[in-house]
């Protein structure tokens, strides 16, 4: 039987792989996650470590990669993993795309062998956390300005300036670090038990609380060369990086969307005003109505994104459409899915305005929605409106 919100049948458009992948992530979240998330959300706190060495034993960590441990699944596959995750909330899906498709796709893409060799495979098993290691306290959108400075030193490098907002920080293992050299943006894998290297958690969030965040600073922190990723030069590198992030989040968002919208139907269909359910009423039907398709839109979106990176042909400004289109929806759907709710759209009881308190992140990071626009805009018209 179709799921009432699948109004178009996608459920067969995915192959039998896909859907064993998903169900599989679906039950693990249902079991290790919704039971707990709200108290980590309240709480600012979540067992990161004990959550990524069980979605390592699952293959989740850097799972769309290959070789040095990686599951080496679909691009499809891969977003309907982060669409299962942030179903639960979005701090656990971040927790996961920062992991693969952040720090260890820039070592799988950019790293030596060595690098690879000694990284991947322990972060692959959710033994060592990585993060990575980009936006500055005054550098977000324009990462081209950064400060954060790498000089050599003889036969090493020394860095020094700071990183902000950088999930998994304060638990983490292994850094991505870029910074600004004589020969341009490089990326370096700065192990966080370096001299120098310090990070703090950041508190009194009041979004991605079920997730950590920290401040990175680096204070003459000598490195040997053999840290540098030698394949990553210039600033497009760091930015592919984000391209396979935001990607991820392009399915990830829906499934906050989803999650917010099946619980709104439900509490809609159970809870009686005026001597009827609210789902029996004009205006109640017609919101649901609109958000059930502005879901469905954003998963054929996804689903066509995914088959383009499976066949190797997705672009960046693509990945852009998809980004801008699906987090803007899926915060939309949340805030309207807490006007149905009443009151109780406030309380943690219902997970509504926590994913709604999440999306407001996530429309911010991996490039905000202006930032989307632009990319977009200068496809359709050739000309940078950046500067």
């Amino acid at each position: 039987m179709t799921a009432p919100l699948d109004l178009l049948d996608l459920d067969p458009s995915l192959s039998e792989e896909e859907r064993q992948i998903r169900d599989v992530v679906r039950q693990l979240v249902d079991d290790r996650v919704r039971p707990h998330v709200a108290d980590w959300y309240e709480d600012g706190r979540v067992p990161a470590r004990e959550l990524a060495r069980e979605f390592g034993k699952l293959g989740l960590l850097g799972m769309h990669l290959s070789g040095y441990g990686c599951a080496g699944s679909s691009a499809v596959a891969y977003g309907l993993a982060c669409q299962e995750l942030e179903a639960a909330d979005s701090g656990v899906r971040s927790l996961v795309s920062v992991q693969g498709s952040l720090a260890m796709y820039a070592i799988w893409r950019y790293g030596s062998e060595e690098q690879k060799q000694r990284w991947l495979p322990s972060m692959a098993t959710g033994e060592a956390i990585g993060c990575f290691g980009l936006t500055e306290p005054d550098h977000g959108s324009d990462p081209a300005s950064m400060t954060t400075r790498a000089r050599r030193d003889g036969g090493d490098w020394v860095l020094d300036g700071g990183k902000m907002w950088i999930t998994n920080a304060p638990i983490a293992d292994i850094a991505v670090i870029w910074a600004r050299t004589d020969e341009g943006v490089r990326g370096f894998a700065v192990p966080m038990d370096t001299p120098g290297v310090t990070a703090r958690e950041i508190r009194r969030k009041m979004s991605l609380r079920a997730s950590s965040t920290g401040e990175i600073v680096l204070d003459d922190v000598r490195l040997p060369a053999a840290a540098q990723l030698p394949e990553a030069v210039g600033l497009k590198a760091p930015l592919s990086c984000l391209t396979e992030a935001r990607y991820g989040i392009v399915w990830g968002a829906l499934g906050a969307a989803r999650d917010c919208l099946e619980t709104t139907v439900a509490y809609a269909t159970t809870r009686t005003q005026f001597g009827r359910p609210l789902a029996g009423f004009q205006l109640t039907q017609a919101k649901l109505a609109d958000m059930a398709v502005e879901l469905v839109k954003g998963q054929l979106l996804a689903l066509h994104l995914g088959r383009l990176a499976d066949a190797h042909r997705l672009r960046p400004e693509q990945v852009s459409v998809g980004k801008l289109n699906n987090v803007r929806e899926a915060l939309n759907i949340a805030r309207q899915c807490r006007t149905i709710l009443g009151a109780n759209g406030i309380s943690g009881e219902y997970p509504v305005l926590r994913h709604a308190n999440n999306l407001e992140s996530v429309l911010t990071y991996e490039g905000t929605s202006e930032i989307h626009q632009l990319v977009v805009g200068q496809r359709l018209t050739g000309l940078s409106a950046f500067a």
